[in-house]
């Protein structure tokens, strides 16, 4: 197994093992406080309406994990052979317009680079270079902020969580006012753990999106030192450049 797929299975890992352990905990608390055993449905659905929107941004974190780790692969963002294949473009025609139609057609990341620095081929290797610095940047910003879906989900989880339990806990307080002192410990004992349901949840969310995100963008990245060693090949050994006129 390669050293990628490792790092795959080594996160999916921690992922599942900190699920699994919150459930665990959340089950024992409920059989040491003496009451029924608790599902994970039936704890869920104590949590009360914050629920909701906590359920929708598991959802979309989900979706949106899912997307970026299939968006960028590097064989999505650079495919192999994309050189060999710029270069002879680029020597079957000097003018640079099959290289330009290469790019294109390869789309992504890489070929928005690429041909950001073709396009200034006859002003010199340094414009060239400047300008697939340039795009680069910019292919950078690009994949950055397709992650701040993950980011905005990992930073409002466990502020709703807390949401909930506050909530939860202001009910709890004064349905123990309202009966005139005559609710039992026990009762106050329930709403309150009942509360916290809202930010265990919200905890249990926002610790595997915050370690997700700082994945994806560790990858990003990484994509970008790749795109940026391969364009300083490009520029180097292949590309035939003009000096700039006068």
């Amino acid at each position: 197994m390669s050293l990628k797929r490792w790092r795959y299975a080594v996160c999916l890992a921690a992922l599942w093992m900190l699920v699994c352990t919150t459930m665990t905990m959340a089950a024992e608390a409920g059989e040491g406080a003496g009451v029924e055993q608790e599902t994970l449905f039936t704890l869920l659905k104590k949590g009360g309406p914050v629920m909701i929107p906590l359920g929708i941004a598991s959802i979309l974190a989900l979706a949106l994990a899912l997307e970026r780790f299939i968006t960028l692969r590097r064989e999505r963002v650079l495919p192999d052979g994309f050189l060999h294949g710029l270069v002879r473009a680029w020597d079957e025609d000097p003018t640079g317009e099959q290289a330009e139609e290469y790019c294109d057609a390869s789309g992504g990341a890489a070929g928005h680079v690429f041909k950001a620095g073709i396009l200034w081929k006859d002003q010199g290797y340094q414009a060239v270079g400047k300008a697939m610095e340039d795009a680069g940047s910019r292919e950078a910003d690009k994949m950055k902020r397709s992650l701040r879906g993950l980011s905005s989900i990992a930073a409002v989880s466990p502020l709703l969580g807390l949401l909930g339990t506050v909530y939860g806990m202001i009910d709890a307080f004064q349905r123990t006012s309202a009966s005139g002192g005559a609710a039992k410990t026990a009762d106050l004992a329930t709403g309150i753990y009942e509360a916290l349901v809202t930010t265990a949840t919200g905890l249990t969310i926002a610790i595997p999106v915050m370690l997700l995100f700082q994945f994806l963008s560790a990858r990003v990245d990484g994509l970008i030192d790749y795109i940026d060693e391969v364009g300083t090949e490009f520029v180097s050994t292949h590309a035939r450049l003009k000096e700039p006129a006068g």
